[in-house]
């Protein structure tokens, strides 16, 4: 009799905690589920520390250097955002803005320097001026790293595709 109480104390102690742990994780689950709004100038501030960083094709990695889809994937991903990896696959994504709208942390897509049939770029805007706006990016061309330009440079007016919202809901 000692013994079968014993097994069923047990028993229940066991259960117990293994119910008690079960509900404490899924509270830490539901908690880390909370959504908040992402602040566009901390996009920045954070994009910024990478100023300097060497260009490099295929490259999402801030110790080997960034492309421009990778440099701009890997500072969203730093606030729990997944983009596309291929400067393509911002041709369909986030909402088109017109320039007179544009804020910090949209996302600037630009045509290929070669095709203007293909996205072949991207940037963060870090200074809002409508088509004076000036946007951080991992650059290929004469910088070779991640730099700050203005989008009215003829380069990039010329190969400016559109400019798209990711943050907003």
């Amino acid at each position: 009799m000692k013994l079968r109480l014993f097994t069923f104390l047990s028993a229940f102690i066991l259960f117990s905690s293994f119910t008690f742990k079960k509900n404490s994780e899924q509270i830490l689950v539901q908690n880390s589920n909370i959504q908040t709004e992402i602040n566009r100038d901390s996009i920045v501030v954070f994009a910024k520390k990478h100023l300097g960083i060497p260009y490099r094709y295929a490259s999402s990695n801030p110790q080997k250097g960034f492309d421009c889809s990778g440099f701009v994937g890997y500072v969203f991903k730093n606030f729990g955002m997944t983009l596309p990896r291929s400067s393509s696959g911002y041709k369909n994504i986030g909402k088109t803005v017109k320039p007179e709208d544009f804020k910090v942390g949209d996302i600037l897509v630009f045509y290929g320097y070669k095709n203007r049939n293909i996205v072949g770029h991207v940037g963060i805007i870090c200074e809002a001026n409508g088509m004076h706006s000036k946007f951080i990016h991992a650059s290929s061309g004469k910088a070779q790293q991640v730099t700050i330009t203005a989008l009215d440079t003829e380069h990039y007016t010329k190969r400016f595709y559109k400019c798209v919202d990711v943050l907003s809901k």
